[in-house]
């Protein structure tokens, strides 16, 4: 009798985990780049405002953000501009250069606010641009244009 108890515990955890696999397959995955993890718990938090399940990953410069891309598959990149190491745009232009990355969805989160900025992270590939602060309706409209 005990024997079957401890099956029928260890067939339902196995069942479990086996769904938390399937689930966790299922959501995307998000790579949120900035030297400041306020900001970065930010942009996590307005996706959470969404209801959107993510699985995150942060990275706090271009550096990092390159080794994490590599190691995972990444659906979304939250970039900021100004990083130690490797700057967003730096990060921005060597993504691009690969083809692995060309439709990869990357939106630049930055203060930089000129326009030959904005414009300059377009022209290099970035698929949007938000300038800091981040407020939660521009983020929802943002994040409407990206099929995840």
């Amino acid at each position: 009798m005990t024997e079957l108890l401890w099956r029928n515990s260890f067939f339902k955890k196995t069942i479990h985990i086996l769904g938390d696999l399937v689930y966790n397959a299922s959501m995307k995955t998000v790579l949120v780049v900035d030297d400041s993890r306020i900001m970065r718990t930010i942009v996590k938090s307005y996706f959470s405002d969404l209801k959107i399940p993510c699985h995150y990953i942060e990275a706090v410069d271009g550096s990092e953000a390159l080794e994490q891309l590599h190691k995972n598959p990444v659906n979304l990149v939250f970039l900021d501009w100004n990083m130690p190491r490797i700057s967003g745009i730096d990060f921005l232009k060597h993504v691009r250069s690969m083809e692995k990355y060309k439709e990869l969805p990357i939106i630049m989160v930055t203060s930089e606010a000129a326009k030959y900025n904005v414009i300059e992270a377009l022209k290099q590939g970035a698929t949007d641009y938000i300038i800091k602060p981040i407020n939660g309706k521009l983020f929802a409209e943002k994040m409407s244009k990206i099929a995840l």
